[in-house]
């Protein structure tokens, strides 16, 4: 820990599942802080706004500023207010995506054939009607940018469905495809938490449940990385691994940085 500074947190699977501490996330996070390290939260929570993430760490007596707090839903707001601030969008997703775009003063699109782009995140209690409106829009010329597309998230049940199942629908029924994904590990996603850390790639760590997200972000990005067996990942995967694809460190929760770290110190 010497050499780390900055810290990238993942959040499903790693500081809550579903609705519920992971046991000492809490406490691994008060103990990072304790050791002066700086911590940005990096989620692919598309469906949820920064305001919303914040109340729940809030709950759980975790403390963040909301500028902390990386969602792939803020990211997507940033890009399209930064490249497209004309644009008119519309959403497939649930309420927290279209509150962080309207923080981000990004317009949104009165009728579906009015928009430019549909940008699909996770969608909770998605209709029909949802899924049709989202079809029009991209019937009527929008271009589709998801806000990423992980397979499933973890939840109460073990694993639930996630936005890889939105962007299926939709590619499957208007022939076209995702142009851009923003969350992780997109070097948008990772360009907005080094940003806010001020810290050099090789002087972090991220800690996270995902293969696929968290580690390839920080593979890819010279950032050390850290693998909690507490969300997507069971321990009898790892050996399924391909060498590259193998993380620093395994943990079997992120409460293990509290033990780890006292060991280290002995």
């Amino acid at each position: 820990m010497e050499e780390i500074e900055g810290v990238l947190i993942d959040l499903d699977g790693t500081i809550w599942k579903g609705n519920e501490l992971i046991p000492h996330a809490d406490e691994a996070v008060a103990y990072l802080r304790s050791l002066e390290k700086r911590i940005v939260f990096v989620s692919n929570r598309g469906n949820w706004s920064r305001r919303m993430c914040h109340e729940q760490l809030r709950r759980f007596g975790i403390a963040a500023a909301e500028e902390d707090i990386i969602l792939s839903s803020t990211v997507t707001a940033q890009f399209l207010r930064e490249h497209y601030p004309l644009c008119q969008v519309w959403t497939l997703g649930d309420d927290g995506l279209r509150e962080e775009l309207r923080h981000h003063q990004v317009p949104l699109a009165r009728v579906p054939e009015e928009a430019d782009f549909l940008v699909i995140t996770l969608h909770e209690t998605v209709t029909y009607r949802d899924l049709d409106l989202a079809f029009q829009a991209v019937h009527h010329g929008a271009r589709i940018i998801a806000t990423n597309i992980d397979k499933t998230v973890p939840s109460k049940h073990g694993s639930s469905i996630d936005v890889a199942g939105m962007v299926g629908a939709m590619e499957a029924v208007t022939s076209r495809k995702v142009e851009i994904v923003l969350g992780k590990p997109s070097c948008f996603m990772v360009e907005a938490a080094l940003r806010q850390l001020q810290v050099p790639p090789s002087r972090c760590l991220i800690i996270g449940d995902s293969v696929e997200s968290d580690l390839r972000m920080g593979r890819m990005h010279g950032i050390k990385t850290a693998l909690v067996l507490t969300g997507n990942t069971m321990r009898s995967q790892l050996d399924t691994l391909r060498a590259k694809e193998r993380p620093d460190y395994v943990l079997s929760s992120i409460g293990d940085i509290i033990r780890l770290g006292k060991e280290v110190m002995q």
